[in-house]
């Protein structure tokens, strides 16, 4: 079970052993890694997975970035979603603490991989072990799965008692941009590092999988903060893919609180109430379509059904 991550991992041992690591092959190095004592391990998978992870985070926040914010960002123009820019200032401070949430990633990381060290998560490197019908059904249920504990703890810390102490760094990026990314509490941090170990202790696992898992997440993320909406629409102006979140829609989340805590779907907010009454219009107002009005209508419904409540959305002048 531990063969899949020290394949992964192995060459971290290099900086300890470097004569004897660069002659070896990849079976040799997995063999090494679960030898070594268990401070050495650790000591070894921190050091590779750091890089790797700031690398994930660097690569894809800054590579969305550069596209869509500065190189691309004329020819988007028509497509952005607010007026205005996040400042150089805000970015700076979302790159910074980002730092720490790299940390905290690989921190989990680190015990995922002493975890399979241990026998106690199963993973593995060679697909055709279980075949890649089950490596496509995996990957898919990490997504899946992962927008699941993403919607439900962050509705959770979205409560008045928790928000100021896990959550409220992340919304100091009202106008969010790419590097919003990892721009996260502490504890907010640790919520979203704590899920991948526990589904890979649920379920059997490629290592490739969670590569392409990690990769996904962070394009995801970034994607979702850049400001332009980047997803297509249909002639009414609604999204193609209307089960997908678009960038309008946790834009919305971070222009008023309370509305759109989905993170890759929008089951959940549809299922539970939660998405914005004015998603649609918002959108058709990125991509530039004639609105239907449905929206507008869904939005009356909507203050009919709870004009006895206390409740409602805190207006944004962006919006």
């Amino acid at each position: 079970m531990f063969s899949g991550f020290a394949e992964r991992f192995g060459a971290s041992f290099a900086i300890f052993r470097p004569s004897q690591i660069m002659e070896k092959d990849v079976e040799d190095q997995a063999s090494l890694i679960a030898a070594a004592d268990p401070m050495t391990a650790a000591i070894g998978i921190f050091l590779h997975i750091l890089p790797n992870d700031f690398a994930r985070y660097l690569l894809g926040a800054g590579g969305v970035f550069l596209m869509v914010n500065v190189l691309f960002a004329s020819r988007l123009a028509g497509r952005k979603i607010r007026p205005s820019s996040p400042k150089p200032g805000q970015m700076r401070r979302e790159f910074a603490i980002s730092m720490r949430t790299t940390l905290i990633f690989t921190l989990s990381g680190v015990a995922s991989v002493m975890a399979a060290r241990a026998g106690w998560l199963d993973t593995y490197y060679v697909i055709a072990e279980r075949g890649w019908g089950y490596f496509a059904f995996t990957l898919v249920m990490l997504i899946v799965a992962h927008d699941a504990w993403f919607y439900w703890t962050h509705r959770l810390i979205h409560h008045p008692r928790l928000f100021r102490r896990v959550h409220r760094t992340h919304h100091k990026s009202h106008n969010p941009s790419p590097w919003t990314a990892y721009s996260f509490d502490m504890a907010e941090a640790a919520i979203n590092a704590a899920y991948l170990p526990l589904i890979l202790f649920l379920m059997p696992t490629s290592v490739q999988a969670i590569i392409l898992f990690l990769v996904h997440m962070i394009l995801r993320n970034a994607i979702g903060h850049c400001g332009y909406e980047l997803f297509p629409s249909r002639r009414d102006g609604r999204p193609l893919f209307d089960w997908m979140t678009s960038v309008t829609h946790h834009d919305l989340h971070h222009a008023q609180a309370g509305w759109n805590y989905g993170l890759y779907f929008t089951w959940w907010d549809r299922l539970m109430g939660t998405e914005h009454p004015l998603y649609h219009e918002k959108f058709a107002a990125a991509v530039r379509k004639p609105l239907d009005g449905s929206a507008v209508a869904a939005l009356s419904r909507q203050a009919a059904k709870s004009a006895h409540k206390k409740r409602g959305p805190s207006r944004d002048p962006a919006y």
